[in-house]
């Protein structure tokens, strides 16, 4: 029901509280409206629940707790449309971020649906991090009367696949708790599996739980704002495409700029693009002839029918490879490598680091149809960049840093599929793009705080977007960047602005570590420990620390040279050191976004 339809009602509200109402809605994201809807219930029930809107079903005695643990959007993206889809039900729910529930309230529910991201080898998502501990610890209530399901997001191509979604259902059960549907663990291309789980779920609540509905909340619900997301792209124009590293560098990296200009599409430094990217025609042709296949013969893919060719350029995951294809093209070639590998998980991640959709094809040639093929194939998935620019400085515009994904397997020319993508796109050509939000990456909101910024390669690209916001902001609070990458001469990325912001004063230190610049290899974490007691003297005035970037070894040498630093100058036991920088994280003083 619209808002401007309740006049029309007998509602207590008149017409200029109803457009006040329209207004203050009309900005809001699904996380703020869940959140103003629990607000507006509360103070009902601190009333002694007496004013009802008329005409209104009575408040439920039940409701679900929609809880989100999310490091890059995905989990908060499936929390708020299953949110959506209980309101449209008429189910009493509420929408809550891990980072803002209260763990005493565990022991109130009585029905609770977790959508919780596994980040990096198993660890929790940043916001996850405060209640993953609490129900590990003795703590932890017991249960019994809870009705819960958990829908775990991962990458089937990591060890510790969907591990974080495990542990919470695991541990649930253990207090007690009732699951009224099982665990769904899903891989990077989820819809479909989170659409069932999402059905199954709501149903088993709505089974269990008193009937009702809460008005305002389905008011709300219909009022979010109409914005682009990953379902729905934003159409636009590719502004710039340069290449930033020198002649002589190994790497090919990409200053970026896409054109927002019209499109109500907001962001914050911060954030992240999503790019939706084509395969390359190239790569399609290779495995169409190696298979034998006609790539002019039609499939029906999402009820749509095209052309094979056209599916596996638009559709389908062909840069990467994955246990799922594997294993069926494993039993239509018989391959006993690759039969072998299934049989061992750790094997099987080595196979998949590196390899594409081709370089499996190529281990033993095999007959099959159009159909199997991509019946074996994962779905396409877009992949996220960090924001490389403040919207306050760059108005109209998102700026990206791209590194070209570019290798040698078995003696062939490999190119990742995002970066190939843009690194082929002329100037003025489209792309598909979205936001997504990153509030776990986010500037102090004080900007008299200290920030220090780590960032090899390109994870210098927040930063740049950092830097610009403090510059706009007039922040007085001290910046402190420390960037790294191979030679000084090819490979220093945006030196000219740098240069600029340390003249100015904005930037007020700024470390470099060129590891192929002489005989002995120097990374980020080594300038960390050569300026230990002036790094810990920042922390301890109050200072905000960054990181950005690889996720496999940088982001652990940082962390484990932190709490070396911290250990050292606090006079701290390790453990001791541990705890601090894990309460740094805690506090959101510590903020990462690696990959």
């Amino acid at each position: 029901m619209l808002l401007k339809e309740l006049s029309s009602l007998t509602s207590p509200l008149s017409e200029l509280q109803l457009s006040q109402l329209q207004l203050a809605l009309n900005d809001l994201s699904p996380t703020q409206t869940a959140w103003v809807s629990g607000y507006l219930a509360g103070i009902s029930q601190a009333s002694g629940g007496q004013v009802q809107a008329q005409g209104a079903v009575s408040q439920p005695a039940q409701r679900v707790t929609i809880l989100f643990g999310s490091q890059t959007g995905n989990a908060k993206g499936v929390a708020e449309e299953l949110y959506e889809q209980a309101q449209a039900q008429g189910i009493a729910a509420r929408l809550v971020n891990m980072a803002d529930y209260k763990a005493k309230e565990l022991k109130t529910e009585s029905h609770l649906l977790i959508v919780a991201s596994t980040n990096g080898e198993g660890e929790a998502p940043d916001d996850a991090v405060t209640f993953h501990e609490f129900l590990a610890s003795k703590k932890a209530p017991k249960v019994p009367e809870l009705k819960y399901s958990v829908c775990a997001l991962g990458d089937s191509s990591y060890e510790f696949y969907c591990q974080t979604g495990l542990e919470f259902d695991e541990r649930l059960a253990a207090l007690g708790a009732e699951a009224v549907v099982a665990r769904a663990d899903c891989d990077v291309d989820y819809d479909d599996a989170v659409a069932t789980w999402s059905e199954l779920a709501l149903i088993a609540v709505k089974a269990t739980l008193k009937e009702a509905t809460t008005p305002i909340a389905a008011l709300a619900t219909n009022h979010v704002a109409n914005t682009y997301s990953k379902k729905k792209p934003f159409k636009t124009e590719l502004l710039v495409n340069q290449k930033i590293t020198g002649r002589f560098s190994d790497k090919d990296i990409r200053h970026v700029e896409i054109a927002l200009e019209d499109s109500g599409i907001n962001y914050q430094a911060g954030d992240a693009l999503g790019i939706w990217f084509k395969n390359d025609p190239i790569l399609v042709d290779a495995i169409l002839d190696q298979l034998e296949l006609d790539g002019t013969q039609t499939v029906t893919v999402a009820n749509e029918t095209e052309s094979l060719r056209d599916a596996l350029i638009n559709r389908f995951e062909l840069t990467q490879s994955y246990p799922s294809f594997i294993q069926a093209y494993a039993e239509i070639s018989g391959s006993k490598k690759l039969a072998k590998l299934l049989d061992d998980k750790t094997a099987l991640r080595h196979y998949c680091y590196g390899r594409q959709i081709l370089d499996v094809i190529d281990e033993k040639k095999a007959k099959l149809t159009a159909e199997q093929l991509i019946s074996g194939l994962r779905k396409l998935t877009p992949r996220l960049y960090s924001i490389a620019s403040s919207p306050n400085e760059a108005e109209g515009e998102v700026h990206l840093t791209v590194a070209v994904v570019d290798y040698q397997q078995s003696g062939e020319q490999r190119i990742g599929g995002a970066s190939g993508f843009l690194q082929r796109l002329e100037e003025g050509a489209e792309v598909e793009v979205f936001v997504e939000h990153n509030d776990n990456f986010r500037l102090p909101s004080n900007d008299d705080t200290p920030v220090i910024m780590i960032g090899p390669g390109t994870g210098i690209a927040p930063f740049r977007a950092f830097v610009q916001e403090r510059d706009v902001r007039e922040a007085a609070g001290n910046n402190w960047l420390f960037f790294g990458n191979q030679h000084f001469t090819d490979d220093f990325l945006y030196q000219t602005e740098w240069q600029d912001y340390l003249k100015s004063g904005l930037l007020t230190k700024m470390d470099v570590a060129f590891s192929r610049d002489q005989a002995e290899k120097i990374y980020v974490q080594d300038r960390l420990r050569e300026n230990a007691a002036e790094l810990y003297a920042w922390l301890e005035q109050g200072a905000h620390i960054y990181v950005c970037g690889d996720g496999d070894r940088m982001a652990k040498d940082v962390n484990e040279a932190l709490i070396e630093i911290v250990a050292e100058h606090g006079k701290l036991a390790r453990s001791e050191a541990e705890e601090y920088v894990a309460e740094l994280r805690r506090n959101k003083r510590y903020q990462r976004d690696v990959y």
